[in-house]
């Protein structure tokens, strides 16, 4: 798991992962910053952890090295990047291109980036969602593995998407939890025109 924050998704994945039965164990968090609530969750359930900051190395291809290097000492079979907020850079994604996990808050292709939960809101769509998705090396335009729906409602312009991104997370959190378990427990592969089409295999 890699985390930038408070990982309430780290979370939903810790509790999850506790139950025999889920299929997948976190052997490791990794972060890009130092004092976070993320890291604090992986300590009290007693998940290894480790940081590595970007302005401790003298280029971004030194940094990128550094975390593969320090995601690899734990031999995932995935990496999920829940609320990782730094892009991944070339090594990484040769290391783990295809078996890296990510989610966004919006219903890819549309409005990806950053902001997608405000550019939704901007364009005046009345559905958005959550996207969990793999990662390529574009920005969230890796192959979508699940999508589902949120409602937009008339007050959500009121506080800019405030309570939006707050009704999206939670369904978020849940469609991680249930994705990548299925990933662990079935396995998948990826097929169709261009690589575009993840199949959930039977578990």
């Amino acid at each position: 798991m890699l985390v930038s924050g408070s990982g309430s998704n780290l979370q939903a994945l810790l509790d999850a992962a506790s139950q025999p039965a889920y299929g997948a164990r976190i052997v490791a968090v990794g972060a890009d910053r130092t004092g976070i609530e993320g890291l604090a969750r992986a300590e009290r359930a007693g998940v290894p952890y480790f940081v590595r900051r970007l302005k401790d190395h003298a280029t971004r291809a030194e940094w990128d090295a550094a975390l593969t290097a320090a995601t690899a000492e734990h031999r995932p079979d995935l990496v999920v990047s829940a609320g990782f907020m730094k892009v991944l850079g070339r090594e990484f994604l040769a290391r783990y291109g295809g078996r890296l996990v990510n989610t966004h808050p919006a219903l890819l292709p549309s409005f990806p980036g950053a902001d997608g939960v405000r550019d939704a809101l901007a364009y005046g769509a009345k559905v958005t969602g959550c996207t969990v998705h793999l990662v390529d090396d574009g920005v969230d335009t890796g192959p979508v593995i699940a999508q589902r729906a949120v409602e937009i409602r008339d007050e959500d312009h009121l506080d800019e998407g405030a309570a939006l991104h707050e009704r999206i997370k939670e369904v978020e959190r849940g469609l991680l939890v249930e994705v990548v378990g299925r990933l662990a427990r079935g396995g998948y592969r990826i097929e169709g025109p261009g690589g575009r089409r993840v199949r959930l295999r039977e578990e």
